[in-house]
């Protein structure tokens, strides 16, 4: 096994997952089968519990796998199919220290973080590195490994120490070791500045590593002398030395990365220039191509709760991407903060009150995603009543499809305080419930996660097109509420239909409403599985009806035609 590293200096935020997915990009256009770790050093088991203003999006994967949202650009760039084992955090290795400790399998020595932590690491690296995970059998050729957080860091240190230990194990022809870094330029001088960058390589020398490429994030390209000067100082060769520039689109970085010969250099270190063939990344070219020359544009509605950090939403706006570049648009996407359409925001924050309401009105389409908590649910089901009123396209996901139920059991049923008991536990006609295999005193991993099978109910419905005219899909969930079956006859006498179900037949899945030209609730999350050229279907759907071209799609949605 070959193991890139791919680590971070100077300051977090720098791009690390896109870069570490774009190395990985150009070393599978080179022939090569490539898989991914990434290394969180924070103390949580994972992602599961944190909020998204914390870390961003959680991700799921099919096995249930709650992880950084990074394992989702690796998923969408190289077309993998991660484990939840592919994200290494310091809570997953100390508990299973510790698990080993208390079963006596230490044998009575004392436990320390040199050996027992960072064995632990190794042996998982190790482990987890030769699990293939792009649907062929036998190990991968090349595993890229991220460090997360910033060289220095304290909870980083035994990741750093063990991650020393490997290099020293398997020689230095089987490792390489990718540095990320800043180089800013101070507004009064004008000069791009290497000192940041020298101080974090100094300190991971220290630290008993040193970098063989330097990755240089900066506004502009390189000049030849701030090279030579990172060169000299870093001790690496001019020809190691990438400069990953501000670009149009991410879409750019393995065209960048292939552009500076990266495929060459590195797979020279690593002895694979014999096996590797001429990348072929005609496709990325052709994609980054394509985004940079669209002019048209459709405004979607995002009314969310965490719509302060946009990367709290990022597989949905991603897949967005891609349902609008399949229908030749650029997504023009309008953040609105749901309790800014509350009726109390009106006496509050009156003007955000009233720009929300004009975006919301202004917009082709809306979108609901989902979430956690009370905050913001009354904005949400004015937005959703607001869609369904006004024939205005609507996608719900998880939350989004149990406040269109809401919304319609309050508004066309007239069922007085009707809710969800999320949100009051004493309501009289509780349309959305905690599901009874949940748990109510353990908040990480009990939900109902991962790939599970939908069953299609309506042959001719809007989803089942959708889908290709399957007679199931294989979506990822992450929800412990769900529509009360018990309820179910009475919302589809308020023309709701519940398309999709799962194999029990018992909890609804997909709900569509009759007389609306596109009105799409779904409990799964279609967008973690959305890539680039192979956009989801409720995705491409919403898209498709906001620009009033889902009818000649769906006669013929065979045809690639859009």
């Amino acid at each position: 096994m070959k193991y890139v590293l791919v680590t971070g200096g100077v300051v977090s935020g720098l791009g690390k997952g896109v870069t570490a997915s774009s190395i990985g990009v150009v070393l599978k256009a080179c022939g090569l089968r490539v898989t991914s770790i990434k290394i969180d050093p924070y103390l949580n088991t994972d992602a599961g519990t944190m909020s998204p203003f914390e870390h961003g999006e959680v991700f799921v994967l099919d096995d249930g796998g709650e992880v950084d949202l990074d394992l989702g650009n690796y998923e969408r760039f190289l077309d993998l199919r991660l484990t939840r084992d592919n994200n290494i955090t310091t809570g997953k290795i100390y508990q299973s220290v510790l698990e080993k400790e208390r079963r006596g399998d230490y044998l009575g020595k004392t436990v320390q973080v040199v050996p027992h932590i960072t064995d632990a690491i190794k042996n998982w690296i190790e482990s987890v590195s030769v699990i293939p995970v792009d649907g062929k059998e036998g190990s991968a050729d090349v595993c890229v490994i991220e460090l997360g957080g910033t060289v220095g860091d304290i909870e980083s240190m035994p990741f750093i120490e063990a991650l020393r230990q490997l290099f020293f194990s398997v020689g230095k022809d089987n490792f390489c070791l990718i540095h990320v870094s800043l180089i800013p330029v101070l507004g009064v001088v004008g000069e791009q500045k290497t000192k940041p960058t020298q101080h974090s390589v100094r300190e991971l020398r220290a630290l008993g590593l040193t970098p063989h490429f330097l990755a240089c994030r900066s506004a502009q390209p390189l000049l030849e002398s701030t090279t030579q000067k990172l060169s000299q100082f870093c001790h690496v060769p001019v020809g190691n030395i990438l400069n990953i520039h501000d670009v149009p689109n991410i879409w750019h970085i393995p065209l960048l990365l292939q552009s500076q010969n990266a495929h060459d250099a590195i797979l020279r270190h690593l002895e694979l220039l014999s096996v590797a063939k001429s990348p072929n990344l005609q496709e990325w070219t052709d994609r980054a191509e394509i985004f940079d020359n669209l002019t048209n544009s459709v405004r979607i509605a995002m009314v969310g709760k965490y719509v302060g950090l946009t990367d709290s939403y990022l597989s949905v706006v991603k897949s967005l991407l891609h349902a609008c570049i399949a229908c030749s648009l650029k997504p023009a996407i309008d953040w609105i903060a749901a309790s800014d359409l509350e009726d109390e925001s009106a006496i509050s924050t009156p003007e955000a009150h009233a720009m929300a309401w004009k975006t919301l009105r202004n917009a082709a389409c809306v979108l609901v995603p989902g979430g956690f908590g009370d905050r913001g649910v009354k904005g949400m089901i004015l937005a959703a009543k607001y869609a369904r009123e006004n024939k205005v396209p609507y996608l719900g996901i998880c939350l989004g499809m149990q406040i269109s139920v809401i919304e319609i059991a309050r508004n066309v049923l007239g069922l007085e305080g009707a809710n969800s008991t999320e949100f009051d536990d004493q309501t009289p006609n509780p349309v959305v419930i905690f599901m009874p295999e949940g748990s109510k005193t353990h908040m990480g991993s009990t939900m109902r996660l991962g790939s599970r099978r939908t069953l299609i109910q309506t042959p001719d419905c809007i989803t089942a097109k959708l889908y290709h005219n399957s007679k199931y899909v294989d979506e990822r969930h992450r929800h412990r509420y769900e529509v009360n079956p018990e309820m179910v006859s009475i919302l589809e006498e308020a023309g709701l239909k519940f398309v999709g179900k799962d194999e029990t037949g018992k909890r609804m899945e997909i709900l569509e409403l009759a007389d609306h030209p596109f009105y799409l609730g779904v409990q799964f999350h279609p967008e973690y599985k959305s890539g680039p050229g192979r956009p989801s279907a409720p995705f491409l759907g919403f898209i498709l009806a906001a620009i009033g071209k889902l009818g000649p799609y769906l006669e013929n949605p065979q045809n690639g035609s859009l």
